[in-house]
C-alpha cells in the first residue's frame, strides 16, 4: 500500500487520496477492485474513520471510486475522453474507443417550437418540432441524458426507428444531409433528482451539460441538442498551439 505521515504538514484525508490515486496510477488498483472498508484503512493507518471517510467522499467525488450499495467501493472505470477539435456523434465516438453505442428512447414528441428553440433552429416560433428524449450509452452503461430538437419541416418523416443509433448517420446516410459544422458549450453542474435516476448517478453528483447547434455547408441548424453526461465517466481534451 502507501505510508501515511502523522509528522507532515499535509493533512492526513489528503495524504489518504494521494496514496489511493498512485495505487491506481499504478494499477495495483484497478478499475473494479474493491478497495478496503473505511474501518479497514482507519486500522491499517491508525487514524480515525471520519479522515478516511472524508478521502474517500473526495476521491468518489473526482471519479476515482465509485459505491455501490450494499457491496462496498470499488476502484472506477477510466473516463472516456472525448477531444473538442471535430465535429462528430456519440456513436462514433464511442465506437472509436472500442465500446458498443446504444439508446434508450424516453420521449418522441411533436412541440411546438418555443423563443428559445425557435431562435437555435433559424424557424419560427410555434413552427412544429421534434422534440426527442433519450439516454445514450455505452456498453450498457448510461453515458449521457440527452434532448434532442429537430425541425419537421427539415426531416419531415421521422420515426422512432431511426433514433435507435446516431442521427447524424441517418441524416447523412438515408437522407442525405450534410453536417458541415457545430457549435458547442460546456458547463459544469450538479445532478438534478430526474437527471440522477436517469443516469444512475447520486442527485447532486458533477455532471457536464453541453449544448450544440449543428449546421449545414448553407448555415442551416440541422438540430439543436441540449445533453448532461456524467462527470464520473466523461472528459473532454483540447490541444491548443500558441501563435
Amino acid at each position: 500500500m502507501f505510508k501515511v505521515d502523522k509528522d507532515s504538514l499535509l493533512p492526513i484525508y489528503y495524504q489518504i487520496e494521494e496514496g489511493m490515486k498512485e495505487l491506481i496510477a499504478r494499477e495495483e488498483l484497478k478499475p473494479g477492485d474493491l478497495v478496503p472498508s473505511e474501518r479497514e484503512l482507519a486500522e491499517r493507518y491508525d487514524v480515525s474513520r471520519m479522515t478516511v471517510r472524508q478521502a474517500i467522499n473526495n476521491l468518489v467525488n473526482d471519479g476515482y471510486l465509485v459505491r455501490q450499495r450494499g457491496k462496498g467501493t470499488f476502484v472506477a472505470h477510466s473516463k472516456i475522453e472525448q477531444g473538442l477539435q471535430g465535429l462528430t456523434s456519440f456513436s462514433e465516438d464511442m465506437r472509436a474507443r472500442g465500446m458498443s453505442p446504444s439508446s434508450k428512447l424516453l420521449e418522441f414528441n411533436r412541440i411546438k417550437a418555443s423563443m428559445t428553440i425557435a431562435a437555435k433552429l433559424k424557424i419560427g416560433e410555434g413552427e412544429s418540432v421534434y422534440e426527442i428524449k433519450r439516454v445514450r450509452l455505452a456498453d450498457d452503461i448510461p453515458m449521457a441524458y440527452e434532448m434532442l430538437y429537430i425541425s419537421e419541416e427539415l426531416v419531415p418523416d421521422l420515426t422512432e426507428e431511426a433514433l435507435g443509433s446516431s442521427i447524424y448517420e441517418y441524416m447523412e446516410n438515408t437522407l442525405n444531409i450534410r453536417i458541415a459544422k457545430g457549435e458547442q458549450v460546456l458547463e459544469a453542474s450538479l445532478a438534478r433528482k430526474n437527471e440522477a435516476a436517469i443516469l444512475q448517478i447520486k442527485e447532486g453528483a458533477s455532471v457536464l451539460l453541453i449544448e450544440r447547434t449543428s449546421y449545414m455547408e448553407n448555415e442551416k441548424p440541422v438540430e439543436f441538442v441540449q445533453s448532461i453526461y456524467r462527470g464520473d465517466r466523461y472528459k473532454f481534451k483540447i490541444e491548443m498551439e500558441r501563435h
